[in-house]
């Protein structure tokens, strides 16, 4: 490495890391400023900043730990990878024209310090955008695996009787996930009775209805009777027009109606206590 480079970067540190922050924020897309506090902001770019520095004095182990750490990071602050990469080229641009301005260095010696910094820093870019795009990909990764276990599932609201509320739209390998969670439900649960609540499903189309109706008979498979309930209005003349048979199994218009019919079909009902 340069030792004009290392001298200068050491030695105008403070100054560095300033007009850093002050030209990222003038670049930042208002978002990130949003999301986050000017000292966390501040604080996050100075962890950059002592990121970059570490390179040079830091051994290979020690500035990938660090530098995981600092993905990690970003990505929970939910900050772009350009402006990470943008973050790099400005600290390169700052030294040297810092460099250029502070020491009396000929033409040759200025294009030696570009081409030190753009090798030392490059290499580097490359590592940061390789552990940010692995650290956002397991984040993603775990995020729609948690979504998936929530996304379907079947609680026990009586004895003998489970419900299903679902919310969203229902695609393919939802509709997977929903089948598998139904039945490992009502056999865990031992249910009789599952209603399937989709007050929260805003489209009702051909394609959803068939997943449902095969939802229904996997459950009836299984020793239990299925209920459609939460039918709004316009989900009932929708599944009219588009001539869709749900004939074989119950259906309410509320969460309330299905439960009172599903207590009756488990010969049981609520009764008002009157008070003494």
């Amino acid at each position: 490495m340069n030792k004009k480079i290392i001298s200068y970067i050491h030695s105008h540190e403070d100054e560095i890391l300033n007009k850093w922050i002050e030209k990222m924020k003038e670049k930042s897309d208002e978002r990130v400023l949003r999301v986050v506090s000017d000292q966390v902001f501040v604080g996050t770019s100075r962890e950059f900043i002592e990121l970059i520095i570490s390179n040079l004095r830091d051994s290979t182990e020690e500035y990938n730990e660090r530098l995981s750490d600092f993905a990690e990071k970003v990505v929970r602050l939910a900050w772009p990878l350009s402006f990470v990469t943008e973050g790099l080229h400005l600290f390169s641009r700052i030294v040297f024209e810092g460099i250029e301005s502070s020491e009396n260095i000929s033409k040759d010696d200025q294009m030696k310090v570009y081409y030190e910094l753009d090798r030392w820093l490059t290499p580097m870019s490359n590592e940061i955008v390789n552990m940010y795009s692995t650290t956002w990909e397991r984040t993603v990764s775990l995020q729609k695996i948690a979504l998936q276990e929530l996304s379907a599932p079947l609680i026990p609201v009586f004895e003998g009787i489970s419900v299903m509320p679902l919310v969203g739209t229902i695609d393919t390998e939802r509709a997977k996930q929903i089948m598998e969670n139904l039945l490992n439900g009502v056999v865990k649960h031992r249910s009789e009775v599952v209603l399937i609540d989709i007050t929260g499903v805003p489209v009702v189309d051909t394609m959803v209805a068939h997943h449902i109706i095969q939802a229904a008979d996997a459950v009836r498979l299984v020793g239990a009777k299925c209920m459609l309930v939460g039918i709004r209005p316009e989900i009932a003349q929708t599944i009219v027009n588009l001539g869709i048979n749900l004939q074989q199994f119950t259906t309410k218009n509320t969460l309330k109606k299905g439960i009172e019919d599903a207590l009756e079909i488990t010969n049981r009902k609520i009764v008002k206590v009157r008070e003494e």
